[in-house]
């Protein structure tokens, strides 16, 4: 049987981007099947979330999945936007605070997750902070870019300092 949720999982992941409608069909099939399956609740929890716009379903799927196995890591990192898309930060800080302390999960992609709160908190220091240990545990090429773009939209966010003010507080007598 694992063989057959497998296959309807792969299909799943084959057909994801192109074909939305066989997706969930093989979705549908493979949770059938085994409605325990972290790869197929997880890939069901995204088809809500990215083609439906429907984040708090998504997040029944995340949660069914992590409750079946922590360590499922496919989850960590869509389970984190839809509760920033949801504006749920104190869950979504708990979370990637407890994702921490998981074996083998990848550190840059939480330190990314949490500066991407932490800007949306408006604390763009603290977010810089987290970019800066996303690079550092970063060993993906691919991802630097990432983590440079968001560096880069977060400086941009910083309020600057009118020079203007600060030339007239000196000219005070």
């Amino acid at each position: 049987m694992t063989t057959t949720v497998s296959n309807y999982v792969f299909k799943a992941i084959e057909e994801f981007d192109y074909n939305i409608e066989y997706a969930a069909e093989a979705l549908n099939y493979a949770l059938a099947y085994d409605d325990a399956n972290t790869m197929a609740l997880t890939l069901m929890g995204r088809l809500y979330a990215e083609r439906l716009f429907d984040d708090v379903t998504a997040i029944e799927y995340y949660k069914k999945a992590l409750a079946e196995k922590i360590n499922a890591f496919e989850v960590y990192p869509v389970y984190i936007s839809a509760l920033l898309n949801i504006e749920d930060y104190k869950e979504a800080e708990e979370f990637i605070d407890f994702a921490f302390t998981v074996k083998g999960v990848d550190k840059a992609m939480l330190y990314l997750n949490k500066a991407i709160l932490k800007e949306r908190l408006f604390q763009y220091k603290e977010a810089l902070k987290m970019l800066k240990e996303a690079l550092k545990n970063n060993y993906d090429t691919d991802f630097i870019c990432t983590i440079e773009e968001v560096e880069k939209r977060v400086k941009g966010k910083i309020p600057k300092k009118n020079k203007e003010k600060k030339r007239k507080s000196k000219k005070k007598w």
